[in-house]
């Protein structure tokens, strides 16, 4: 987004078309000029009792600016465009709207022992009529790479409906309100690459994010990310974020829950 879209983005007026319901925090569905977007004020959020003081709406531009630099030149960024501006409703987080493909599921419920080709088995359970099911998601590289991602943003609400899959193969992860936490906390359903090796690609991902929190300039040239992370974390949430990425790196597998990194809820294998 060029300095130009920035000004014109945050300056133009944002017009509000409807609220989102249900939703924990107060969320509005507007437009600014011909861009559908979300909008959270800061104002309807309800605090979080394991997350005292915490704004949401920086959390989930601090997700924006993380995956942009997760991406790299080779990689979509998988976090809608994101960012901080005065709305009708005071100041919060606006979120360019992504419209998924209703025929597209990359998280999603089948019947227990039915697992289709493509996708990987998570764990069983019952449904509402007490029918066994299991859960999948797919098995593709974009829907991968938004595992690494949540394990350094250690997102603490990765649901199915937090994934939208695009027509065109591409997938995005929203609602990231609640990460950045200094304890570990990552509660996810992408348990598919459970202890899988780390790619190549994975690695310069987590490197570029690493470096980037540690001071290099964004793609060589720019603000380094943790300068960019400043009005949006508390110091210590930004170094969390170099410590993760740095025992991910020293791992080199994929987390399972364990006594230095447990995550919830974990699978009944």
């Amino acid at each position: 987004m060029s300095p130009e879209q920035q000004v014109d983005l945050v300056e133009h007026e944002l017009e509000l078309r409807g609220r989102i319901l249900p939703a924990s925090n107060a969320t509005f569905l507007g437009t600014i000029g011909e861009l559908q977007v979300v909008y959270k004020p800061i104002a309807g959020e309800r605090p979080l009792w394991d997350f005292p003081g915490a704004v949401l709406a920086h959390r989930e531009v601090a997700a924006h600016v993380v995956a942009q630099v997760f991406a790299g030149p080779d990689r979509p960024v998988l976090v809608p465009r994101t960012w901080l501006r005065e709305g009708p409703h005071g100041p919060g987080m606006v979120q360019e709207w992504q419209e998924p493909d209703p025929e597209a599921e990359a998280v999603t419920l089948v019947p227990s022992g039915s697992t289709p080709e493509g996708y990987l088995h998570v764990f069983d359970g019952y449904d509402a009529e007490d029918r066994l099911v299991s859960l999948v998601h797919e098995d593709t590289a974009a829907l991968r790479s938004m595992a690494v991602l949540d394990v350094l943003l250690n997102n603490a609400d990765r649901k199915g409906g937090h994934v939208l899959a695009m027509g065109d193969g591409r997938r995005y992860g929203v609602d990231h309100g609640i990460a950045f936490h200094t304890e570990p906390k990552l509660r996810t359903v992408l348990w598919g690459w459970l202890g899988a090796p780390l790619t190549d690609a994975d690695r310069a991902a987590v490197e570029r994010v690493r470096d980037g929190v540690r001071g290099a300039a964004c793609g060589g040239a720019g603000e380094p990310l943790a300068d960019r992370l400043v009005p949006l974390l508390d110091d210590d949430e930004i170094e969390a974020l170099a410590r993760r990425c740095e025992r991910l790196l020293a791992r080199g597998t994929m987390p399972a829950p364990d006594a230095d990194g447990p995550a919830i809820p974990w699978p009944p294998f």
